[in-house]
């Protein structure tokens, strides 16, 4: 984490919900590229319309804007490890992060959003990684997903990982005129430990891109995502899929849930089902937040976490065992049936020590 940055002035977020062209039925990369293409074009055109709207209803510039997660491609439906590399991960010198950059750059906003991505350093794999780029164009976060049944993750190879990037950069933070921003990916936002390891670097704001069924009940997506807020005093930005177009599930399955969340739990603002939207936009008051993360009281619950207490019971307990996809210090590329197998052997393990 860099030094503190000066106190930003009051802004807006925009959690934009908007359809994902999916890319399975793609027959080749070269098709797949292609319609990434056009998706970038489209979002270019409805953040530049989003925040037009906001400056002139609000009189506050949308400063942050959130995508969904892996709103240029969908998620892999049967394609092996090898072939949503090549067809849907991308480069992170790519034609396709330099295009977001661009419209970051362009439009004077901090872009954050969540895709498949390649890493040079482990060529055989693929990792789900959130991003954030400045309004200079900079990559300013890259945070890949941790927990994942159906992709590789930094865990899967987690000494090397730790070799290359440190521990920092597996928990991520981005110090910013916005304040301290970090990235929740999707279904992680139900593991209180991933939001915390970033609170204890500082994160104050959490950008969570979902793709998730819309419902009007309280999902437990919804619930954790206002516990995440409230234990550690912090704002959650999570943007949501307004639907999974050219793919086999009912494409507004995942619709709504889009929501800016405050330090207390309460909702600002949320998308409702059905469509793309930009209602999901709420000021962000990081110097409130830091005068309440400053206050005594029962409310301040960050303060008073004794870690310490914790720290020997996680060191102990072994549920899942880190380095699954190295052996004898060689990245193994997986088959799409080994996350299941592999959950499995973990399962029979913990029974048979009467842990679950």
């Amino acid at each position: 984490m860099n030094e503190q940055q000066p106190a930003p002035q009051r802004y807006s977020a925009l959690a934009l919900q908007i359809a994902t062209h999916c890319v399975n039925s793609c027959p080749d990369r070269a098709s797949a590229r292609a319609r990434m293409s056009e998706s970038l074009g489209r979002l270019r055109r409805a953040i530049a319309g989003s925040k037009a709207f906001i400056r002139q209803y609000s009189g506050e510039d949308a400063a942050l804007v959130l995508l969904p997660e892996y709103f240029l491609t969908g998620f892999p439906m049967g394609e092996s490890v090898a072939e949503w590399r090549d067809k849907a991960a991308l480069e992170i010198d790519g034609p396709e992060y330099a295009a977001l950059a661009a419209i970051a750059s362009d439009l004077g906003i901090y872009l954050a959003g969540n895709a498949y991505e390649i890493d040079p350093n482990f060529p055989s794999l693929y990792f789900q990684a959130c991003f954030l780029f400045g309004p200079d164009g900079d990559c300013l976060l890259r945070y890949r997903r941790l927990i994942s049944l159906s992709a590789p993750t930094p865990y899967d190879v987690w000494d090397r990982y730790l070799d290359l990037y440190g521990l920092d950069g597996v928990f991520p933070v981005a110090d910013t005129p916005l304040g301290r921003i970090a990235a929740i990916a999707s279904e992680e936002i139900l593991y209180p430990e991933i939001a915390r390891c970033h609170a204890m670097r500082g994160a104050e704001l959490f950008i969570h891109p979902t793709s998730e069924a819309g419902t009007p009940q309280d999902s437990i997506k919804e619930i954790a995502r206002r516990a995440r807020a409230i234990e550690n005093l912090a704002y959650v930005v999570s943007a949501n899929s307004a639907a999974l177009l050219d793919n086999p599930v009912p494409a507004e399955s995942t619709t709504g849930m889009s929501k800016v969340v405050d330090y207390h739990g309460q909702v600002l603002a949320e998308a409702m089902p059905g469509g793309e939207s930009m209602v999901a936009n709420a000021t962000i008051d990081i110097a409130a937040l830091r005068a309440a993360r400053r206050r005594t009281g029962l409310i301040n619950m960050l303060s008073r976490q004794p870690f310490q207490a914790y720290a020997e019971s996680y060191l102990a307990s072994r549920f899942r065992e880190p380095n699954g996809l190295l052996r004898n210090d060689e990245v193994i590329e997986p088959r799409r049936g080994d996350f299941e197998q592999r959950q499995r052997a973990d399962i029979e393990k913990l029974a048979r020590a009467g842990l679950i």
